[in-house]
């Protein structure tokens, strides 16, 4: 992509983006993420999005309070149903996370996402709960080379068809363009890009309570 080196890109405030102050910070090119780590306000929603294999699951895992990763109800799924091809019980996947993420939403409490499948639907949907709310939503990009997620799906032993990847191909490299270009989607209040490097760098995404007006500090 365009777009290298560690900076602010500054935003004009969208529609629904919760008013000024909307940023992209992006932290690729051998940026090391802040020493505390990307700190939101307690009751915002963060969405991780990036290629299958980019290392979604394993920032989640790794660094978020409250994740919520496709990839646990994946695996739920296949240890009930090893002898099966995950193309026969995807929907099943997909419905539990979506379900688990729904149950999650009704607390009220902060969230950090995995974008399943990069669906545009889901984030407009945590638009709104975060609006609703009165809260904001943050995007997080994982920013891989495609020869590097596919050594990720091949590292877990999941890989993903060539149909599949080229539709996740094109939407991650839209979603990359609009936020490069400062135009983030309908509802997002922030976004962070990050590379490979970047994202093993990245020690917690945290969130905080804050006194009220103050902006989250990513």
């Amino acid at each position: 992509m365009a777009v290298r080196g560690t900076r602010n890109i500054p935003t004009r405030a969208r529609t629904g983006s919760g008013g000024g102050g909307t940023r992209v910070r992006d932290l690729r090119g051998g940026a090391c993420a802040p020493p505390g780590g990307l700190v939101f306000a307690e009751g915002d929603l963060v969405v991780v999005s990036g290629l299958p294999g980019s290392g979604k699951s394993t920032l989640i895992r790794r660094a978020a309070e409250g994740g919520v990763d496709s990839q646990d109800a994946r695996e739920r799924w296949a240890g009930r149903l090893p002898r099966l091809p995950y193309a026969l019980y995807r929907p099943a996947v997909r419905l539990a996370h979506y379900a688990g993420l729904w149950r999650l939403l009704r607390t009220g409490r902060s969230a950090v996402v995995h974008d399943c499948g990069t669906q545009r639907w889901v984030r407009r949907w945590l638009a709104r709960e975060a609006r609703g709310r009165g809260r904001a939503l943050h995007l997080v990009v994982l920013d891989v080379s495609p020869e590097v997620a596919r050594a990720g799906q091949r590292a877990r032993g999941r890989a993903v068809s060539r149909y599949a990847f080229a539709r996740h191909r094109r939407a991650v490299r839209a979603l990359l363009a609009a936020v490069e270009s400062a135009r983030l989607p309908a509802g997002c209040h922030s976004a962070v890009l990050l590379d490979g490097d970047a994202a093993r760098s990245l020690g917690a995404i945290a969130f905080t309570v804050r006194s009220t007006g103050a902006d989250p500090d990513h």
